[in-house]
């Protein structure tokens, strides 16, 4: 089935379509400095669209809620749900084929990154069963999928640019067709914005900029100034989904609108006009019974720290306090912490959350035990996280002592794939497979494990053999353990 949605008018007035059959096997990238008029193009092509492919909006500003009365979008305000919750409503998308748009307004930065990068992975991940087309727009695709680093956590910012790289280069195959804007081709990764082949480029005027659309648009760099001389709300536009050749195209009007909009100007209040000399002269105005300071006044540290601790007379505690929950000793505080870790890894979906969301979790269920405040910081519980997920779960065992120190020097997400290559050393039982190490490792690549173990190698903590059968054991030599010889694979 052919569906064209039109777009607007070039310069002769004919009317631009785009294939929309096109579209979701080609996907789309859309340039252009702010005010250039993205959201409206965006817009006009989930208006036109909408009722003939379900649409997926990533919205960072919140401005295409209101989608949602005019067209059915489902509206998910992303600050009201969990990261586990996320992900459940991205896999229900998929499942029920809903149009919706994840409004990230509210979010700072790096819970906008992490948020888009769960929800991304979930709609990646769906059953095959669920393949089912969907445009996924991601608007200011700059924010998720950046050139560089900035001042996110490099975690936070891998995971949402591997998100990102999934939906652009291999979404096709699972019917996920990505349309991104950015405000700058500079600030978007080239892998990223490499995997479109529909184009829609806007106003910019840095040089880098316009040579890189003039590239993608196949014209010549002297050509490229005409980018800068383009109107609002004009693109050019180039790809199998819209032209072989480039053509500009004003985009038509739209039937929603954003919440926020331009700012326009507006009278300023009309006041009498006043003489200097009779405002000088002007009497006081009457004192009000009660004075407002016109900034409050600073209290010293000491001073509200003294007023915070200090108990109020004046407040009467309705109920008693809650009784003070009982000491715990050692022994009691480890079993909390080893019936947590193993609800944890015994969670299929935790073997590829970061450890600082596994982290709160890990707290949540400490409080439920019975423990107020787990005495791990973050770095502690990510080294008994790698434990855990080796099946070592009581690290005060004398059995462990030796490889737990050797551990101790390789960098903490990689204890987990030691540890369990030593536990089946030190058991007798067949070497790990690389997929159990991947698990292990909190990765899907098969290739960063080969990499893992080539680097423990290289710090003599590993020695790998394989037979002429293909199989391969792992010896430790600082313990004297060896593993049975097992296929890689």
């Amino acid at each position: 089935m052919t569906v064209s949605v039109d777009m607007g008018r070039d310069s002769n007035g004919a009317a631009v379509p785009i294939d929309l059959e096109e579209l979701l096997a080609t996907r789309l990238l859309v340039q252009g400095n702010s005010g250039s008029g993205k959201s409206h193009l965006l817009r006009r092509l989930l208006e036109r669209s909408a009722g003939q492919v379900q649409q997926v909006v990533i919205d960072p500003e919140g401005d295409f809620v209101t989608l949602s009365a005019a067209y059915g979008h489902v509206a998910i305000e992303a600050a009201d749900y969990s990261i586990p919750e996320i992900e459940r409503l991205g896999g229900r998308i998929r499942e029920h084929r809903a149009s919706v748009v994840l409004s990230l307004e509210g979010l700072e930065a790096e819970g906008q990154m992490r948020c888009a990068a769960a929800f991304l992975n979930a709609l990646f991940d769906a059953p095959r069963e669920h393949w089912y087309p969907a445009l996924v727009v991601v608007d200011e695709a700059q924010l998720f999928a950046p050139a560089g680093g900035g001042e996110v956590a490099e975690e936070v910012r891998r995971a949402s640019l591997s998100a990102m790289t999934n939906l652009m280069c291999r979404g096709r195959k699972r019917g996920l067709a990505g349309v991104i804007a950015t405000q700058r081709l500079a600030k978007l990764a080239k892998n990223v914005a490499a995997e479109a082949s529909n184009f829609l480029m806007g106003r910019t005027f840095l040089d880098i900029d316009m040579a890189r659309a003039a590239d993608l648009l196949g014209m010549e760099r002297r050509q490229a100034e005409a980018i800068r001389d383009l109107p609002r709300g004009a693109f050019m536009a180039l790809g199998p989904a819209v032209s072989r050749r480039p053509v500009t195209v004003r985009i038509g009007a739209v039937e929603t609108s954003a919440r926020s909009g331009s700012p326009k100007l507006t009278p300023l209040p009309e006041a009498k006009p006043m003489d200097l000399s009779d405002l000088l002269a002007e009497p006081e105005a009457p004192s009000l019974p009660f004075a407002f300071e016109p900034r409050p006044r600073r209290v010293p540290t000491d001073e509200l720290a003294a007023e915070i601790e200090r108990p109020s007379a004046d407040i009467i505690t309705p109920f008693a306090p809650a009784p003070a929950l009982p000491e715990k000793d050692e022994e009691e505080v480890e079993a909390i912490y080893a019936e947590a870790l193993r609800a944890i890894v015994a969670d299929a979906d935790a073997a590829l959350r970061p450890p600082s969301v596994l982290f709160q979790d890990f707290q949540v269920r400490c409080r439920m035990a019975g423990l107020p405040k787990p005495a791990l910081d973050m770095p502690a519980f990510t080294r008994r996280l790698s434990c855990a997920r080796a099946g070592i779960f009581d690290i005060h065992a004398p059995e462990w002592a030796d490889a737990l120190a050797l551990a101790g020097t390789l960098p903490d997400d990689m204890m987990g794939a030691f540890l369990l290559v030593a536990r089946a050393a030190r058991e007798g039982r067949p070497c790990p497979s690389d997929t159990e190490l991947a698990t292990t490792y909190g990765t899907s690549s098969l290739g960063r494990v080969r990499r893992l173990i080539g680097y423990i190698e290289s710090r003599d903590l590993f020695v790998t053999r394989v037979d002429l059968s293909g199989k391969r054991s792992i010896t430790i030599p600082r313990l004297g353990w060896t593993t049975e010889p097992a296929e890689a694979a």
